[in-house]
């Protein structure tokens, strides 16, 4: 039975096995080394392996692979055996083989006619044995170099087990040896040689244990596999459903891809709701239900009622529930629940708590299990769960729906949806209330009361997929009361507006604002919304729309409809910079009993907040976006905390906090995958990131994927920040006409919000005009939005005026000007603790001082290159270091300067990163500013250290770490 090989060949990429991979790949580039590989099946034993030998074989060495089989007679030396014949045209002339070779000519008939003369036959059994042992041996020496991978060692018979550890206690020279198995599945206190091993002096090797893959890890495979299909939500239920293990992932993207591809849909939504759909219907992967049911077979009936009550129970549960569903006295279970640990099919999940390793295992049990005991064992678990102090209705639920009982089903489902909002489960309150609607027969009233609770709930929440489709499905109901569809449909305009940025969400509220005229309450809340609707809802429809919530809230005498114009009015006087708006936002209340008053107040706090960053007011901003952060987990708006978390994480950037900031991005995208605004950012941060270190393949990949996603945004400086991105790079590249003909589109006409300016377009814009010899062109862009923005408060757009009004001078001639106006640039930025834009400007202010100045020229300039080398800004680090060579200044070494033997240097490391990106050496060249020649010096030597090929550290996606390639064995 294969578990693993199978799925290496769908041709997807192997992720989530960097370090693993590079250790094995670099043991083996060794002379003699033993190599174990442990994991449970489908963890991708065989696929790691054949990643790593890959390369070999792409260098010349043989490889040589056999398997141990689950045979009840198995073949003597058998996994040896299977491995030889793919060796035939490396076998060398009969001369030369020792005579001892002869005793596998009967094992070999192939080569018979190859090998020397078949030695008498013996008639002890055991020295027979031990002349073909030795056979082997010299025949594997005479082969080597090679290397010999054995696979499945759980299944080796006796005499394999003592073949291979005599050769792995005495290896012929030259022999490297790879042995996987299951840990689990070794015979009880058994080590998987047989014995003890201790690897001998001059011999090198590692113990290898694969894990399973991180969501992380699963996210990216997901992306490889379905492209434009995926999305976070499938990515987390692929790894909910498999726990992580590559066999059930890769079986999965199998069967999705080729049902998917029957689609050809493009609606991006639907395509999402039925990839889970189809998950959720998939049947177990054969190879699974093969390995559970032979674990199965092996277990005692007590140990099978057992594992039985378990899947029928579906979650871990402690060990007096699962004694008393499955009806045992707790001495006769906790001899079975032993048995089930050791056979590995429940474990311990958490303290006192017992279940399935994944959901695929309990689901292979559960569907063997015969009808009238599965309903029994159900009937029994409702009971024992009913009773509890504190009854977990979502779980006697789920009971009660399988024996068949809707109507007690719907009463349960209704109570246990309300329970998990109690406690925080958003989605599984959604999912209920859902699937309550989906029902029939459901009265009005019971109707009417879930779709309402379900629409408050989905405002709020972060998932994204099933809130938005079951709201749909709520207003497009003709038997709802119409005002209930208004208030849902409200819910359902604000949530595609907070989630997705989506622009439809506008005309859901214009709908909602007529459905609700007898609810000026709420229509006033629709009303506001579209007011801040720019640039979707066009500017004079947008202050139509906020005088008639001001005249709607004087006439009703509501707390909450104030509340939504008061907020409303602060956002729109932070966002056209009217300085009154600091003042009023530090009067609102922060503390409320209204909940949705509370909720104006903390969008309030995070729109002036975002506002405040945006005119380079960062201190303020930062305030202001950390009591909302607080308030909003407070009080229960995740929505609105994300938002905030966004903005705080954005201004990490700008302040040069740039140590772990991808991670605390893909936090945060793991807690919310739909919201559009907290990808839309992560993908800027990550290319800002990969720009400025010089993986410039990487940068324009994830600003693409922005711009991707300009459909869906809410303001215009947050598209065009995609597009400056993609510019900047083809500058870096020396392409100027490319970042001219991305930048060109999006200045006729400019955008309105001077966000989008401070965001960096004007300064890409000038820089490409200029360079493409275009100053006509620079100059009225520069003009035109000067005039637009004449009078704002704003440091951050000062800065950038100063910065492009310096280039236009430097254009000119005007040395002085340009100097002055770059200095204050740097100075702005300085002030404001944005070090990567200070070191921008005192980059360009270098180059207007070297021709009068060298020495206050090389001293702004090593100021510069000092401020990016901080940062970890590799690219910009090398361009000021180029700089200051050609300036005559070489930076002094480190004395003593260390060697870094097999390590990688800080160069090597720069180079490792950027040939991970897929660069070519010229690239490399460029972004690091040296030679051609010199690159592929270092590209030679940080290939040979890491022991791999160029494809394979691109296929790998290795992200190098000073720690990870430190050598760990010394034989």
């Amino acid at each position: 039975m294969s578990t693993e090989s199978e799925t290496a060949q769908h041709g997807y990429p192997m992720v989530g096995r960097e370090r693993e991979l590079s250790l094995l790949a670099s043991v083996l580039s060794r002379p003699t080394a033993v190599v174990f590989v442990e994991g449970e099946a489908g963890i991708g034993k065989t696929r790691l392996v054949q990643e790593a030998t890959r390369a070999l074989r792409d260098r010349g060495v043989r490889v040589l692979v056999g398997r141990c089989h689950p045979l009840q007679e198995p073949i003597l030396f058998g996994p040896v055996l299977e491995a030889l014949p793919a060796a035939a045209e490396w076998l060398p002339d009969v001369a030369r083989l020792s005579p001892q070779t002869g005793a596998l000519a009967p094992l070999l008939p192939g080569w018979a006619d190859r090998l020397p003369p078949e030695p008498r036959p013996s008639a002890d059994p055991r020295a027979a044995r031990l002349r073909i042992r030795g056979g082997l041996r010299n025949l594997l020496e005479a082969l080597s170099p090679a290397v010999l991978v054995v696979e499945d060692m759980h299944w080796a018979d006796e005499t394999t087990r003592e073949l291979l550890l005599w050769l792995a206690r005495d290896p012929p020279p030259g022999l490297n040896l790879v042995l996987t198995y299951r840990g689990e599945d070794l015979p009880r206190a058994t080590p998987v040689l047989g014995a003890p091993y201790r690897r001998p002096p001059g011999t090198d090797g590692a113990e290898i244990r694969l894990d399973v893959l991180t969501e992380r890890d699963v996210c990216d495979l997901v992306g490889a596999a379905l492209g434009a299909r995926a999305t976070a939500r499938l990515a987390r239920s692929l790894h909910e459903r498999s726990a992580g293990l590559p066999l059930v992932v890769d079986e999965d993207l199998l069967s999705l891809t080729g049902r998917l591809a029957e689609r050809r849909t493009q609606d991006e939504e639907a395509d999402a709701l039925d990839a889970l759909a189809l998950l959720e219907s998939a049947e177990v992967p054969r190879a699974l239900q093969e390995a559970v049911h032979m674990r199965m077979a092996r277990l005692s009936e007590p140990a099978i009622a057992l594992v039985q009550a378990a899947a029928v129970l579906s979650v871990p549960s402690d060990f007096p529930t699962l004694a008393e569903t499955a009806a045992m006295d707790l001495d006769q279970a906790t001899a079975a629940l032993a048995e089930t640990v050791r056979s590995a099919l429940l474990c311990e999940t958490g303290p006192a708590l017992y279940g399935f390793r994944h959901a695929l295992a309990r689901q292979a049990v559960y569907r063997d299990i015969i009808g009238p005991v599965r309903d029994g064992l159900h009937r029994r678990a409702h009971r024992i769960l009913e009773a509890q102090p504190t009854p977990p209705l979502v779980r006697i639920a789920h009971h009660t729906r399988a024996l068949g009982d809707v109507r007690r089903w719907l009463r349960e489902a209704e109570a246990a949806a309300g329970q998990a909002l109690t406690l925080g489960d958003d989605g599984v309150a959604i999912a209920l209330s859902h699937e309550i609607l989906m029902q029939p027969d459901v009265s009005p009233d019971v109707r009417s009361r879930v779709a309402l609770n379900l629409g408050r709930i989905a405002e709020h929440s972060v998932d994204y997929a099933p809130g938005a489709t079951a709201l749909r499905r709520i207003v497009e109901d003709p038997a709802l009361d119409p005002e209930a569809r208004g208030e849902v449909r409200l819910a359902l305009g604000l949530f595609l507006i907070d989630q997705r940025s989506d622009e439809h969400g506008y005309a859901e509220l214009e709908r909602a604002v007529d459905e609700l005229r007898n609810r000026p309450d709420l229509s006033v809340r629709a009303m506001t919304f579209l007011a801040r609707g720019e640039p979707h809802v066009p500017r004079a429809s947008a202050m139509a729309w906020m005088r008639r919530a001001e005249r709607a809230a004087l006439e009703v005498p509501s707390a909450l409809a104030r509340s939504a114009v008061h907020a409303t009015s602060l956002a729109l006087m932070a966002l056209d910079g009217d300085p009154e708006a600091w003042d009023l936002v530090d009067q609102l209340p922060r503390e409320v009993e209204d909940r949705e008053v509370m909720g104006h107040h903390l969008r309030a706090l995070k729109s002036v907040g975002v506002a405040a960053v945006e005119r380079g007011f960062d201190g303020r901003g930062t305030r202001l976006l950390e009591e909302c952060r607080v308030l909003s987990s407070r009080s229960g708006f995740r929505t609105t905390e994300c938002h905030s978390r966004v903005a705080l994480l954005t201004l990490d950037w700008l302040g040069g906090r740039w140590d772990g900031l991808e991670e605390r991005f893909r936090v945060i995208g793991a807690e919310a995958p739909d919201m559009v605004p907290v990808t839309r950012a992560a993908a800027g941060i990550r290319g800002s990131l990969a720009a400025a270190r010089g993986q410039w393949a990487r940068a324009l990949q994830e600003f693409r994927r922005m711009a991707s996603m300009g459909g869906q945004c809410t303001g215009a400086g947050e598209v065009v920040s995609a597009v400056s991105g993609i510019a900047q790079v083809h500058l870096a590249q020396g392409d100027a006409e490319a970042a001219w003909a991305v930048v060109a589109p999006v200045l006729d006409p400019p955008p309105a919000a001077p966000r989008a300016w401070a965001d960096g377009l004007l300064l890409v814009a000038v820089r490409a005009a200029l360079e493409c010899g275009r100053r006509e062109a620079a100059e009225r862009v520069v003009d035109a939005v000067e005039e637009d923005t004449r009078g704002t408060d704003s440091p951050a757009v000062a800065a950038v005026f100063a910065l492009t009004r310096g280039m236009l001078l430097r254009q000119d001639g005007d040395l002085e000007g340009a100097k002055l106006h770059f200095g204050r640039a740097r100075s702005v930025y300085e002030d404001m603790r944005r070090p990567y834009a200070a070191a921008n400007a005192a980059e360009l202010l270098s180059e207007v001082m070297g021709a009068r100045d060298r020495e206050a020229a090389v001293g702004e300039l090593a100021q510069a290159a000092d401020m990016y080398a901080a940062l970890g800004a590799t690219a910009d680090t090398a361009r000021c270091e180029g700089k200051l060579r050609d300036l005559g200044l070489r930076r002094a070494s480190s004395p003593g300067r260390r060697g870094y033997g097999l390590d990688l240097s800080p160069r090597e490391q720069q180079v490792a990163h950027l040939l991970a990106d897929g660069a070519a050496n010229q690239d490399i060249a460029r972004a690091l500013v040296l030679s051609v020649r010199t690159v592929e010096h270092h590209v030679a030597r940080t290939l040979k250290k890491l022991g791999v090929t160029r494809e394979v550290l691109r296929r790998t996606d290795v992200l190098v770490r000073p720690d990870r390639f430190q050598r760990s064995y010394d034989g």
